[in-house]
């Protein structure tokens, strides 16, 4: 069998907002079907020409992905599959759509991922008998055994911390930096440039922070847990939004004249127990660079993470020897938000800019997006420009 290459030739996402802040009153399918429109139309391709939406999701029932293709006016007869792998979800999904693509099932697919956390639906504990009151359940933690709501985050963080020897100070430093960067990024208008806005007002072209980005408000910020390092202000905080990316067969991409365009060269996934889940993604990364023929990964120019908090994105750079300027140029989760089922989407759109939509002598030629998840899991996947 013949493997072809999958090009993404088109990626775009929504601010990101704040829970119960800018999108809190959009269902996951008015949040996401505008993308759809506008990834095509970046792409030059209709929607009679897509076979496949692929889209990851954490808090939604059902399948999602459906409601999101008829209202993102696919026809009817465009399958559609929600990938739950928490806040892995939206790479595994273009990384699925990419093997698609390679296995010769399909030529033109959308794929991503997308969070509507405040619209998400309440989850309530059924009682053991009509006289006990029902106990509503946590939208995030209690999906998964491994208990992974704020607290055992946090303690799982402050566990590495003090592994690692990852000070407050560093912490709070590296948190810091990530809004700086993003603020340089703003102004630039860097984000303007893979940003859909919903409605035609500023603030739909700009991601919500969840703190302000200051010293004294870093400072300031009492631990998560009693004598512990993590904070509200140096880890991320969950929030709505959506990215999609439109990835297409080898003949497409001559069809279309060769665009700019990032191909996938390798993906790894990987689990560990619950306990170790802080520190899955540079499993992750490891793996990456074994399959992708001993990848030194140090050389890279580029590693977008989705940074659930300072200690771990610390904890990545040091371990693998990163560079600083190579880890989230434009600031990472920290600054803009965490979508669960759509930030290491986000992580795509990303890549996108920095190596196709600002492409020039000095950019980077193949570049990294690692995600971990809820669990004890995480994500990795190493791309290339074409075109």
């Amino acid at each position: 069998m013949t493997i072809r290459k999958a090009y993404i030739v088109s990626a775009r996402r929504t601010a990101l907002g704040r829970l119960g802040g800018l999108h809190a009153r959009r269902r996951l399918e008015d949040l996401t079907g505008p993308l759809i429109t506008q990834v095509l139309t970046d792409a030059r391709l209709s929607s009679a020409r897509v076979e496949r939406l692929i889209l990851g999701n954490a808090t939604g029932d059902g399948n999602p992905a459906r409601l999101v293709a008829l209202a993102g006016g696919l026809p009817e007869s465009v399958p559609a599959v929600t990938i739950g792998q928490q806040c892995a979800s939206g790479l595994e999904a273009i990384v699925a759509a990419c093997r698609m693509i390679a296995l010769d099932e399909a030529s033109v697919i959308v794929a991503g991922g997308a969070e509507a956390i405040s619209m998400a639906p309440w989850r309530i504990a059924k009682p053991r008998n009509v006289h006990l009151t029902p106990r509503f359940l946590d939208i995030v933690g209690d999906q998964t055994d491994a208990g992974a709501d704020a607290a055992a985050t946090a303690e799982l963080g402050d566990a590495l911390a003090r592994a690692m020897k990852i000070s407050r100070q560093q912490q709070d430093d590296y948190a810091l930096r990530s809004h700086m960067r993003a603020s340089l990024a703003r102004d630039a208008k860097t984000f303007l440039k893979e940003i859909v806005p919903l409605r035609p007002v500023a603030e739909e072209t700009r991601d919500q922070s969840s703190v302000e980005p200051d010293v004294s408000a870093l400072k300031e910020a009492p631990p998560l847990l009693p004598k512990g390092s993590l904070t509200t202000a140096n880890t991320s905080h969950l929030h709505d939004g959506a990215a999609l990316a439109v990835v297409v067969s080898d003949s497409v991409w001559q069809e279309l004249g060769k665009p700019p365009a990032l191909t996938l060269v390798a993906s790894a996934s990987v689990g560990s127990t619950p306990r170790e889940a802080a520190t899955t993604a540079i499993g992750a990364m490891r793996r990456l660079a074994a399959r992708a023929g001993a990848l030194d990964l140090s050389a890279l120019d580029l590693v977008e993470m989705s940074e659930r908090s300072a200690v771990e994105a610390i904890a990545l750079r040091d371990t693998l020897g990163l560079a600083e300027d190579a880890l989230n140029p434009d600031g990472g989760a920290i600054a803009r938000g965490h979508p669960l089922g759509a930030a290491s989407a986000v992580l795509v759109t990303r890549l996108f800019t920095r190596m196709v939509r600002q492409r020039s002598d000095k950019s980077a030629s193949r570049g990294a997006a690692v995600c971990s998840a809820l669990g004890g899991q995480a994500i990795a996947a190493l791309f290339e420009t074409a075109g």
